[in-house]
């Protein structure tokens, strides 16, 4: 059983869990680092902080009641933005990743945004494999450079269909 969440800054102990939990796990989908997350980065009013961004939507997946995926959705120049996704190795294959994304798709819809963009590390097949199963594809546009200072990031959107007029 899947169960979404929505958090907020008093949530941060668990956010704080997941989101070392998918550093550790995953190092190599995230522009982030582990350690610039851990020591001096390892601070309640850090973590209360990123759960605070402005009209964000902050979520967590509970598979058989455990937390064990992620995803946030921002306000972006004119568009909608998928960051800090994560599915972890005992959610994977069950539809965690697919309702995330369509809950977030949700958010940017009821927003009025056109577009939902994710940028997606190159090597990381699995995470391309299920953006494209939810409609994304790749715009052609050069994303953040990465730390070999050749490859760069894909990025990849899906057009949002028009909110229906509230009654």
């Amino acid at each position: 059983m899947i169960e979404l969440r929505t958090l907020t800054s008093d949530d941060w102990p668990l956010f704080r869990e997941l989101r070392l939990a998918a550093l550790a796990e995953a190092p190599y989908a995230f522009g982030s680092r582990l350690a610039d997350w851990q020591g001096e980065g390892d601070r309640e009013e850090r973590w209360r902080s990123r759960l605070e961004i402005p009209g964000a939507l902050d979520l967590v997946a509970l598979v058989d009641g455990e937390p064990a995926a992620m995803a946030t959705g921002v306000p972006a120049d004119g568009h909608a933005e998928l960051i800090s996704m994560w599915v972890g190795p005992k959610a994977r294959g069950r539809g965690a990743g697919a309702r995330l994304i369509g809950e977030i798709e949700r958010w940017a819809v009821e927003r009025g945004f056109p577009v939902l963009r994710l940028a997606v590390m190159p090597h990381n097949p699995h995470a391309i494999a299920l953006y494209e199963r939810c409609g994304f594809t790749d715009t052609g546009e050069p994303g953040e450079l990465l730390p070999d200072g050749v490859s760069r990031e894909l990025v990849l959107a899906k057009p949002l269909p028009a909110a229906a007029p509230s009654l």
